[in-house]
């Protein structure tokens, strides 16, 4: 049987498509995508290409002066401390709790007292001269001014109730009552954090004392406010004053004089009535709780004396002015004194004379405890005392003695960090070497802000010692605490540059840091778990560790940070830790403090808001930036700092408004800017154009290896500088005055169009400058044809003489204005 075999090329091609143009159409399919293809590749790299170009500006670097936003680390907690603190301790749970919220309540006034109260009284009287003012405006401005001091009354009595929670919070712990219910074991239990946070309380009030004592102003015209208000008295219908709401308001004013200005804030809040008057709480004759508190003052004054002055020192300054307040509350309080301790807080005056407060407040440490305690001061000779005035007026004459020198050193120091940050932050992380490169991260953080530290300290004290004792500055030390200065922003500037990439770092630090903590912690907790005797103090302590591991895991903010160091007090009691272990432990938990708080500390230790007490020292340093041109650039860091009281200023409450002092400000920085600094450099610019321009005349030698040469070019190579709302652009200011003074004088002698414009070329040439053309009206530039010339070519200029009747206008044959030219 034979059987039909279907046709293959039917079989194949069952729709009858023509197979060669299927395989025409997939070549060309293939070669646009190819082409498609290319397209991206190279649009891709082009994209790569700008965003490399553009990386610089807008990517990991950014710019202190033009950036609008700026990236805050700060971390913050949105958990309550109830809902940090549990553990199933009840009874440490409670005590925790209590402490931590009483911390946090100090440090929010002590917040509060720097940012609002230490700026309105520091700024009040600013802003208006003696000339400007006319009689009445101090009774108007103190009027304004009132219900700031009430508000700072009311703080004030606030910080007070704090003072006496504090010391009965602690008194209950450490009570010597033995009827009394113990709360939990206290023998190895020190809750240094609470002392310290109390010292910083009692700075705010011992600041407060200071600044009102050192403002003149502010007296005075309180003086005059009350004066005012007695001859309101006699006669209220004139005022137009109820005589019913005058009482009351000169009882508050008597009661704001009586709390404020009579230099009693610190001492009232020291002399308050500690002993509940009901038998509540026993605090004078506690001695358990006198014990504690003078073996933590030791304790710690031991840690703070041992930095102070050294290239480590962080805050210990600080910390010395609250040990010295904390000293006077217990003197106070148990009306006992440790001779040898006294006098090793005065011993510290050789090392550190003066400590600043805030802004221009510089504060006496001998002056203060001989002057609160003056039981002791009994004590010590007069030569002593006397030894320590004298030792404070030798420091400030070496210190100007070595300004100079320290400037070069931290110029090495600074430049040097900013090397190594640069180089540090560039590198690219390696897995491998992850822990390695964040401690190195870190440790190089740290250093920049100790630089800052130690910078910010010289500069202040410094400048300081010299306002309080009235001694003259030399120009000489002026030049180099201003460089110092300029060192100071260029840190700040450093890591503002780098906040991308120092955000990552901080991030990834803290959470290596909390994890080398949890395994100490953790290290400890496995060893009290392993002894298996029970008692209420071991299970304080497991308590304690457990809740210092839960509250580590999470992020590093400071109500977090403050449980651990509470929960550590109570957890590092019956030998828990090692030696071994608890030294390295406590160095991990202070990185801890510094790294989450970073760009917040070098913020407060670059701030330069102090320079508005010092101002003075401006015009002396831009006359040594006009004689040194090449580092004009230093510029941008000095207008930078002199920017930093504008957030303070805000604070201002005398003036209708605080843009009145803003503007005050900004007018009399612009006007010894102009004076010392663009005024002259316009006049030396034309000078210098007008003598390169007359060289035929040989007005005076100008050979630059007789004379000398300054090379003023720089100047108009910077960036704009940033100051309030403007960008003061030194190379447009010159220039405007250029062109100005050109064309006036222009028009002026029209004959000197030609030397000018020539002026003008050289300006651009030598300097850079982009000037612009007189444009003066047509034929005004010379004086006209030459009628002798006319007469010579009469039948010339009769032949093509043109007058042209709807505009004006004659039309002069062009070979007799060649011949004018020539």
């Amino acid at each position: 049987m034979d059987i039909a075999l279907p046709n293959p090329t039917v079989a194949l091609n069952p729709l009858n498509i023509d197979t060669a143009d299927f395989m025409e159409e997939e070549i060309h399919a293939e070669v646009q995508l190819k082409n498609y293809g290319k397209f991206l590749e190279e649009y891709t790299s082009q994209l790569k290409r700008t965003e490399d170009a553009l990386d610089d500006s807008v990517g990991d670097v950014w710019d202190f002066n033009l950036d609008p936003i700026a990236l805050k680390l700060l971390p913050y907690e949105q958990s309550s401390l109830l809902e940090l603190i549990k553990t199933e301790n009840k009874v440490l749970n409670k005590v925790i709790t209590v402490y931590a919220a009483l911390c946090c309540e100090i440090k929010k006034l002590k917040y509060e007292a720097e940012t609002k109260f230490y700026n309105g009284l520091l700024f009040y009287g600013e802003g208006a001269t003696d000339s400007s003012m006319v009689e009445g405006d101090c009774q108007i401005q103190m009027g304004r001014f009132v219900s700031f001091l009430q508000e700072l009354s009311c703080f004030v009595t606030r910080c007070y109730e704090v003072v006496v929670n504090v010391v009965h919070q602690l008194a209950v712990l450490y009570t010597s009552n033995k009827n009394a219910p113990k709360i939990i074991e206290t023998s190895g239990v020190h809750f240094q954090a609470m002392y310290e946070h109390l010292g910083e309380l009692l700075t705010v009030l011992i600041t407060l004392d200071e600044i009102i004592d050192n403002h003149a102003t502010l007296k005075d015209h309180w003086t005059m406010y009350k004066r005012l208000l007695k001859s309101v008295h006699h006669n209220p219908s004139k005022f137009g004053i109820p005589e019913d709401k005058l009482k009351p308001f000169e009882k508050l004013l008597l009661k704001l004089e009586c709390q404020l200005f009579d230099g009693m804030i610190f001492q009232a809040c020291i002399e308050q009535q500690f002993d509940s008057v009901n038998g509540g709480v026993s605090v004078s004759k506690n001695n358990t709780f006198a014990e504690e508190f003078a073996y933590t003052l030791r304790t710690t004054f031991a840690n703070v004396e041992a930095k102070l002055g050294e290239p480590s020192e962080i805050d210990q300054r600080d910390k010395y002015v609250g040990i010295c307040g904390l000293f006077v509350l217990h003197f106070q309080i148990f009306r006992t004194i440790d001779k040898k301790f006294y006098k090793s807080l005065l011993d510290v005056c050789k090392k550190v004379p003066a400590i600043t407060l805030t802004a221009n407040i510089i504060w006496f440490a001998d002056n203060f405890l001989i002057q609160k305690i003056p039981a002791a001061a009994k004590l010590l000779d007069k030569k002593s005392t006397h030894t320590v005035k004298t030792q404070r007026e030798n420091f400030l004459q070496q210190r100007a003695q070595s300004l100079t020198k320290d400037m070069q050193s931290y110029y090495v120091f600074v430049s040097s960090w900013m090397t190594k940050m640069e180089s540090i932050l560039s590198k690219e992380k390696r897995v491998d070497r992850f822990a390695e490169d964040l401690s190195n991260r870190c440790n190089v953080f740290i250093q920049g802000f100790l630089y800052a530290y130690s910078l910010s300290t010289i500069i202040k004290t410094t400048m300081n010692l010299y306002m309080s004792m009235q001694k003259p500055m030399t120009k000489t030390s002026v030049k180099a605490l201003c460089r110092l200065v300029e060192l100071l922003k260029a840190i700040e500037h450093m890591f503002y540059r780098r906040s991308m990439v120092v955000a990552d770092s901080v991030t990834h630090i803290t959470q290596h840091l909390q994890y080398q903590a949890l395994h100490s912690i953790s290290v400890a907790k496995k060893r009290v778990i392993s002894d298996k005797k029970y008692s209420e103090q071991r299970l304080d302590v497991l308590s304690a560790l457990v809740l210092a591991e839960n509250t580590l895991n999470g992020p590093s903010t400071k109500q977090r940070r403050l449980i651990v160091s509470l929960a550590l007090s109570v957890g590092t009691q019956m030998k828990t830790f090692k030696d071994e272990e608890l030294i390295p432990l406590q160095l991990v938990l202070k990185k801890l403090d510094l790294i989450s708080e970073l760009t917040e500390r070098v913020r407060v230790q670059c701030d330069c808001c102090f320079l508005y007490w010092h101002r003075a020292v401006f015009p002396i340093y831009l006359d040594d930036v006009y004689e040194n041109a090449v580092d004009s650039a230093r510029l941008h860091y000095m207008f930078s700092a002199l920017r930093d009281c504008v957030p303070a200023m805000m604070h201002a409450r005398h003036l209708e408004s605080y843009e009145v002092l803003l503007e005050c400000y900004d007018k009399e920085i612009m006007e010894v800017l102009n004076e010392h600094l663009l005024d002259k450099l316009c006049k030396e610019i034309e000078k210098d154009l007008r003598l390169s321009v007359h060289t035929h005349l040989k007005l005076d030698d100008r050979n630059p290896f007789r004379v000398g040469m300054k090379d003023l070019a720089h100047f108009f190579f910077l960036n704009p500088i940033r100051f309030f709302n403007r960008f003061i652009d030194i190379k447009a200011y010159v220039t405007h005055y250029l062109d100005k003074t050109f064309y006036n004088l222009t028009t002026v002698a029209l004959h000197d169009w030609a030397t000018y414009s020539e002026m003008r070329n050289l300006a651009t040439q030598r300097y850079g400058l982009s000037m612009t053309e007189a444009h003066l009206p047509s034929q005004t530039l010379e004086q006209g044809l030459d009628v002798l010339e006319i007469m010579r070519n009469i039948h010339v200029f009769v032949s093509r003489y043109l007058y042209n009747l709807n505009n004006q206008v004659r039309y002069i044959p062009y070979f007799l204005l060649d011949l004018a030219l020539i």
